[in-house]
């Protein structure tokens, strides 16, 4: 036997049921051929290589890699894309996280990436490839919060917030197309938030970010619909992450001051309360068992996602109002 041929017994997908990798995926493959003998083995049909098909070692590897999709996630290092990552890593994909900063992590690969910045992602784009032969998911995560008044903000603020919430999505989206076209399949989801659909106080241009990434995501639905490349617009609630350490806070002026703080406070505290980021993760994992996607999907709490139909159903000054006294404005 040279080696390109082997005596296959049995090949499976599972998960870990004990020790240190309990709960972690693998891929189980067993080999006829064992010329040992142990008294206690159970599997002692395995023994005897010529009652067992010879196959390829190609189809084999084939086969395992048929359950592990090649991952990126942007916005790895910490909150909702570290969750992601290492949820989907533990599953057993490839799993390629790009943020600012290197994440060390057993379950996915972490790449040093300003998503802003077009030539750093050409660059991860390139090493990725350079090991994977497809790209099979692209989580848009990284984003960052905006808080202050629509009058206190100014033009670097707001170019800076964009440049990441938008521009930075729409890069990665046109780096990966190309490989996603060539193999006619693929999956991109862009991170969204409730807040996109609703002019949310003292959130304005955070709002607006998320809107303008979910019109993005309509129109390209259209362009790429030939290659069967499905993409979506993931709107979440509050999730339990670090969101406030990273927000941009404009100055607050005087005429501000009393009722923004009641806000601020209040909106960290519904951050507080929020959903788990491994929801998340749970919730992603069934959307990409779908066929076709919707353009937007919806994952929060109750108490926010109803907010959406409220804002088309009741009168506008009726909806205000309940805004008002949701946010602790009244």
């Amino acid at each position: 036997m040279s080696g390109e041929l082997l005596p296959l017994m049995e090949a499976f997908y599972t998960i870990q049921g004990e020790g240190y990798y309990k709960g972690t995926a693998a891929y189980f493959i067993r080999l006829a051929g064992c010329d040992v003998g142990c008294h206690w083995c159970d599997v002692k049909e395995s023994w005897d290589a010529t009652a067992h098909p010879l196959v390829p070692i190609e189809q084999i590897a084939e086969q395992a890699l048929a359950h592990s999709k090649t991952i990126i996630i942007t916005g790895t290092s910490s909150g909702i894309g570290f969750s992601l990552a290492e949820y989907f890593g533990k599953q057993g994909h490839r799993v390629y996280g790009l943020s600012r900063k290197k994440t060390d992590s057993k379950l996915f690969t972490s790449i040093p990436t300003d998503i802003t910045e077009k030539s750093q992602i050409d660059r991860a784009i390139e090493e990725i490839l350079s090991k994977e032969n497809r790209i099979d998911i692209l989580i848009n995560n990284a984003g960052m919060g905006m808080v202050g008044a629509v009058e206190d903000s100014n033009k670097e603020e707001i170019m800076k917030l964009f440049n990441l919430n938008l521009i930075g999505a729409v890069q990665m989206m046109t780096a990966v197309m190309p490989k996603m076209r060539e193999q006619k399949s693929g999956q991109i989801i862009n991170i969204s938030s409730i807040g996109s659909e609703m002019g949310l106080p003292f959130r304005g241009f955070y709002s607006a970010s998320k809107s303008a990434l979910d019109k993005v995501t309509e129109a390209m639905r259209y362009e790429i619909s030939a290659w069967n490349i499905e993409l979506c617009s993931l709107h979440l609630g509050d999730i339990k992450t670090n969101i406030a350490e990273n927000r941009i806070k404009t100055t607050v002026s005087e005429p501000y001051k009393n009722i923004f703080y009641k806000v601020y406070s209040t909106m960290n505290s519904h951050v507080d309360h929020g959903v788990e980021p491994v929801e998340v993760a749970k919730y992603i994992e069934k959307l990409l068992l779908k066929n076709k996607w919707k353009a937007h999907y919806y994952f929060g709490k109750f108490g926010q996602k109803i907010g959406i139909p409220l804002k088309w159903i009741l009168p506008q000054k009726t909806y205000e109002n309940l805004m008002k006294k949701y946010n602790k404005m009244d």
